[in-house]
Parts: structure tokens; C-alpha cells; sequence
């Protein structure tokens, strides 16, 4: 199975209105509620290419309840013969804060999202020690660990370091999803693969050259980088050299899901044990899908398919 850890979980709520104006009162036409949360969102995407996945992480409060309550309704295999779904197994650790909300008012006018944040529950050191021990438990069924999102309040900065490095005496790869200085402390630890955009890989290295920042990033300690590029697709830098994908077209829609569904294509490959650049390929192709679905979690599968057999993957020989 695929361990996701996402120690700052939420519940998405995504308003949906005619029209997203400043300084005005909106009436809201469809509200949907959804387990959130960047290693939770890539759970569901990998569920629905056929991996069984456990996700582990901090929830509490009615916010955490309904945030299970959702979850429940995905943790069972479904579809058919073509889309046979994978488990999705619930081993959050229960803490005494309220589990955040993140909220995405959509523009039906336009198809941008507007996203706001609340901050993440305070984590006890207790809760910190129960989740430990969880965590160490669970990376002895694993076959591939991702870490991802926002660290909340009350856990150390060098969280992501410790828990790839908890990974590595396993025996268990790791993908490493956040930004800022978790991102910073987390690379040191030599992680399998980082996957940052454009920005987050710039604030790490201090460049705007995205292949020079991957390979900065990889002297760092990263031993491959995946690096998104939003729209323009990803290039994936590696010990065995260096490729760019672009999608065949550019989508309009909501992109808040989609460098987690990138995330999902990179761990499936990997698990799979696929080339890198047909784990570049599918990462790009599901982005792209997760950009037409109407939340984060979820990809249009028809796009997918049709955006798979279309990118191109081209070697990048300026790596070597």
C-alpha cells in the first residue's frame, strides 16, 4: 500500500457563484464539502487509478468528524472492470483542536478559484508521540510514503526531515510535497523525490531558471526533483537525467488539485516502477485532469486518457 501523511488536514468546502465581485454580496449556487488536505486530496486520486492507500495525519473536532464522515465514502473499491478503484484506509490520529477548513469560491464567469486557508489546530507533544508511533508502524506495510502540505502549530519545523528519515531506516522511498523551510530542512534528508512549482523551488535556491534550481536542489540532498511548472507542465530532473513534459493543450478550470494529482502520478509510477519519463508523462496528464474536475481529489478521466497518449516527453541534455 501507499502511505499519505498530511499532518495539516482540512475540510474543503468549494462555493460556487455566477460571479466573484469584490465589495459584494454573493449568492452562493452549489456548495460541495469534500476531505481535503494535499495528502488526502492525492490518496483519492491514487484510489481512483487502483492503489490501496492509507492516509495518516491529525483530526479533530466536528470539522474532523465530517471530514471522516466524507472520507468513509471513499475508502471502498468500486467501478467496474475499466476502473477498478483502490481502498482508501482511515489511520488519522484524533487530537484535541479543530481540523481547519480551506475554502474555494469558484467564478462560474470566469473558471478561477479564489482559495482561502484557515490555520491548522495546535499539535500537543502527546499527540506528536501517538502519531509517532503510528507512523512508525505503518511504514512496515508500505511501499512508497508521501509527506505533504502546511506543517500545523505545534509541530517543529525539521517535522519532515525526521519522518524521511524514519522512512529511509525502513527500507521505504519517500515523496516530499511543501514549501518554505520544511521544504529547506526535509531536502537534507535525502528524500527519493521533491515535487515544488516553479515558486516554491525558486524561494529554496534562489533562482528563476527552473533547471538550474532542480539541479541546485539535488545537490541539496533532493535525489530527483520534479518541478512544476503549472500550465507549461514539469521537468523532472534525476541521477539518470533530465526530461520535460508539456500537455497537449492548455484546460481552463479549477487548478487547486492539480500538483497533487501530479503527486499521485509520480507515486504510482514509482510504485509500478515505471521509466521516468512515463512517470513525468502520466504526473502531467493527471494534472491536467485534475485542472477540468470541479474539486481538488478528482480528475476527468477522459482527459487523462486523451492527455497521456498525446504529451511528449522530450529529454532535457543540458542536465548531463
Amino acid at each position: 500500500m501507499i502511505l499519505t501523511v498530511t499532518l495539516n488536514t482540512a475540510l474543503d468546502v468549494t462555493y460556487r457563484v455566477p460571479e466573484l465581485r469584490p465589495h459584494t454580496t454573493h449568492r452562493v449556487t452549489e456548495v460541495t464539502e469534500r476531505p481535503g488536505g494535499k495528502g488526502l486530496n492525492v490518496a483519492r486520486v491514487l484510489s481512483a487509478l487502483g492503489h490501496d492507500t492509507v492516509v495518516t495525519g491529525f483530526v479533530g473536532g466536528v470539522t474532523g468528524a465530517v471530514l471522516r464522515q466524507l472520507l468513509a465514502e471513499f475508502a471502498t473499491p468500486g467501478g467496474g472492470p475499466k476502473a477498478p478503484r483502490g481502498t482508501i484506509t482511515d489511520a488519522l490520529v484524533p487530537i484535541a483542536g479543530t481540523t481547519r477548513r480551506t475554502i474555494g469560491v469558484v467564478d462560474a464567469a470566469t473558471g478561477d478559484t479564489t482559495q482561502l486557508n484557515e490555520p491548522g489546530p495546535i499539535v500537543t507533544t502527546p499527540e506528536w508521540s501517538t502519531f509517532m508511533d503510528s507512523y512508525g508502524r505503518l511504514l512496515r506495510e508500505a511501499s512508497a510514503v508521501a509527506l505533504c502540505g502546511s506543517l500545523p502549530p505545534g509541530v517543529p519545523v525539521g517535522t519532515y526531515a525526521q519522518l524521511i528519515r524514519e522512512a529511509h531506516a525502513a527500507g521505504v522511498p519517500t515523496l516530499l510535497d511543501t514549501s518554505g523551510e520544511p521544504l529547506r530542512r526535509g531536502i537534507a534528508a535525502r528524500p527519493h523525490l521533491v515535487k515544488p512549482n516553479a515558486d516554491e523551488l525558486a524561494g529554496l535556491t534562489g533562482s528563476t531558471d527552473p533547471l538550474r534550481a532542480a539541479l541546485d536542489a539535488r545537490r541539496r540532498g533532493a535525489r530527483a526533483v520534479a518541478a512544476s511548472l503549472g500550465p507549461d507542465g514539469m521537468l523532472m530532473v534525476t541521477a539518470h537525467g533530465a526530461w520535460r513534459a508539456t500537455p497537449p493543450r492548455r484546460l481552463t478550470g479549477n487548478p487547486t488539485g492539480a500538483g497533487d494529482a501530479a503527486v499521485a502520478g509520480l507515486l504510482s509510477g514509482l510504485v509500478e516502477e515505471a521509466p521516468w519519463p512515463d512517470r513525468l508523462a502520466r504526473a502531467v496528464a493527471l494534472s491536467a485532469a485534475a485542472v477540468r474536475a470541479p474539486v481538488a481529489g478528482e480528475f476527468d478521466r477522459a482527459v487523462y486518457e486523451e492527455a497521456l497518449a498525446r504529451i511528449e516527453v522530450t529529454e532535457h541534455p543540458a542536465a548531463a
